[in-house]
């Protein structure tokens, strides 16, 4: 196997388990804490808050320092890191403690998307497929957290919860480190950005900066969709599938199916950003969200499993799209950078969804949330029409803009 797929396996471990490590706490949260710590769900989830912020707030500082020092050495952190700062967590004795904890783990949970994204579309020109198979991963990591967490609680309790995959994160991060180092002569495989490409014309540096900025507040949009549905769902099967979730490991079995299907959408969007109009494939996405999400406000049983199969799949296939267009307006040198950025906005909106998950179920519970989803999907629906043309049609790009934005691209005339 070669140093780059090797590395890519590398990746996309990282992926999976930054998205399991910052869920740990929102099963363990809905199924044991509530009762250990006297605290109702509402009560109890904002202690979350600080590491949610933190997941974000780091995310700039971490993709500098991987522009300005290494990309795969911010990775090496990452895991070591993350495995740490979880088994700190394990050994919490209040609420306080978990939420110092936390901030911790959502430090060193930052690094990921920011340097591990910019890892993987370094040296490539079609980037939907990888990042949708990275995707992939990453919400195996939010579906496997569930059912993991659920699984540890059962048989050990929930602080092996936090112990056992930190002990785990440390170890591939040790092996990743003697990767590295036995193939550390590997040049950036940057040559692909750099090679002129034909039928290159001139974009405005306004219609970048307005593509740009409707990849940002897509982004945070999507972000309140995102924490909340994945955030909340082992909640929402708990109250609403009744005898059929009577367990922890039922509930977390439960979230496990819907994330496990809902994140192979994420191959299918990732051929079709590659192969067709990408205002195209984002507003289809956006509206299926929209309407599932509005589907779901009465639901129980089998028909809001069902339910929350449909909207995951929409919500989980979003996710490269944006990714992919970070990647298509920003040169490689400025890329870790930029998903910084990007993940600065989601991760802070991800932040502050979490107490409005407590405060919208404490007062009148998930129907009147889910209604609140829908409308949010609808505005990335409005938001995505303005995308502009010449930058949704755009499969290969390459770089020479000294402000970071790429403004030469090679059209698609689908």
């Amino acid at each position: 196997m070669s140093h780059q797929r090797i590395r890519f396996l590398f990746l996309n471990i990282g992926h999976f388990l930054d998205h399991l490590f910052v869920l740990i706490f929102a099963t363990a949260a809905a199924l044991t804490l509530i009762t250990e710590w006297n605290l109702s769900y509402g009560e109890l989830i904002p202690y979350a808050t600080p590491g949610f912020i933190a997941f974000g707030v780091c995310a700039i500082p971490a993709g500098w320092l991987a522009d300005k020092w290494s990309r795969e050495g911010m990775i090496v952190v990452f895991f070591i890191g993350i495995g740490l700062t979880s088994m700190l967590a394990g050994f919490a004795e209040t609420p306080l403690q978990m939420a110092i904890y936390l901030t911790l783990l959502g430090t060193m949970a930052a690094i990921y998307h920011p340097v591990g994204l910019a890892l993987v579309v370094q040296g490539r020109q079609n980037t939907g497929v990888p990042l949708a198979i990275n995707g992939v991963f990453g919400n195996m990591g939010v579906a496997s957290a569930a059912l993991i967490t659920g699984l540890l609680i059962d048989i050990a309790g929930w602080r092996y919860a936090f112990i056992v995959p930190g002990i785990i994160s440390i170890g591939i991060g040790i092996g990743f480190l003697v990767f590295i180092r036995h193939h550390h002569q590997t040049k950036r495989s940057d040559q692909a950005e750099s090679a002129p490409s034909p039928g290159v014309s001139l974009l405005a540096q306004k219609t970048l900066f307005q593509a740009f900025a409707i990849v940002l507040l897509t982004t945070g949009i999507g972000g309140i969709v995102f924490q909340s549905t994945t955030f909340a769902l082992p909640k929402v099967f708990e109250e609403r599938l009744g005898e059929l979730a009577a367990s922890a490991t039922a509930v977390g079995g439960y979230a496990f199916v819907v994330f496990t299907i809902a994140a192979f959408a994420q191959l299918v969007v990732g051929w079709l950003v590659d192969h067709y109009p990408v205002r195209r494939v984002f507003a289809t996405v956006a509206i299926v969200q929209a309407v599932f999400l509005l589907a779901m406000t009465q639901l129980s049983g089998i028909a809001s499993l069902l339910i929350a199969i449909a909207f995951m799949l929409a919500v989980f296939g979003q996710i490269p799209i944006n990714d992919v267009l970070v990647g298509r307006l920003v040169k490689s040198e400025w890329r870790a950078r930029a998903y910084a950025l990007r993940y600065i906005v989601t991760f802070s909106v991800m932040a502050s969804t979490v107490p409005l998950i407590g405060w919208v179920h404490g007062r009148w519970g998930f129907e009147v949330l889910f209604p609140i989803l829908s409308v949010a999907a609808t505005l990335i629906f409005i938001a995505v029409l303005f995308l502009p043309k010449a930058v949704a049609m755009v499969p290969i790009a390459k770089s020479n803009a000294k402000n970071g934005l790429r403004q030469d691209f090679q059209y698609s005339a689908h």
